[in-house]
């Protein structure tokens, strides 16, 4: 019982999942919080603890999704955590590129450019967590892009 209950909590983003209005989006706003510090922890600490986030997730979120009996719950939102921070990877630590790789990753996770839903569409916690790696990291190359182009480099 104590498992299960650690397995919803952790998937449901400490609970954020729950909210009634907008769970994915309220998932997406706790892992801007939640990566923020992560990103005074140099590149390497980053990757490793994304890589973890990711890794967990899968069995996390197909555990939840067997508990909740649905395939891919709205209130777990452990794969808006880990999409966060693909999306936020070596982002410079300022509130304005936040907010565009914020902006972008609901974008690329709602609309679910190719193949974001067919990578849904995988079994257990891999399509669950998989459709926000990859929506983070289109988030991740637009946000590089125009960093790209801002800094006059090209």
């Amino acid at each position: 019982m104590a498992r299960r209950r650690f397995s919803l909590w952790l998937a449901t983003g400490l609970g954020v999942g729950w909210s009634p209005r907008a769970p994915g989006t309220m998932g997406s706003l706790l892992a801007l919080g939640l990566w923020w510090p992560a990103g005074f922890w140099g590149l390497r600490f980053y990757a490793m603890a994304l890589a973890v986030v990711i890794a967990i997730g899968v069995p996390v979120t197909a555990r939840a999704a067997r508990i909740l009996g649905r395939q891919d719950p709205p209130m777990v939102v452990w794969d808006e955590i880990a999409g966060m921070g693909v999306a936020l990877f070596a982002v410079p630590h300022q509130v304005l590129w936040f907010a565009v790789a914020f902006g972008l990753f609901r974008l690329f996770d709602i609309v679910k450019p190719f193949p974001i839903a067919r990578l849904e569409a995988l079994p257990g916690g891999y399509g669950i967590m998989l459709d926000d790696v990859w929506a983070g990291a289109y988030a991740a190359l637009l946000v590089h892009g125009g960093l790209w182009l801002a800094s006059g480099a090209h």
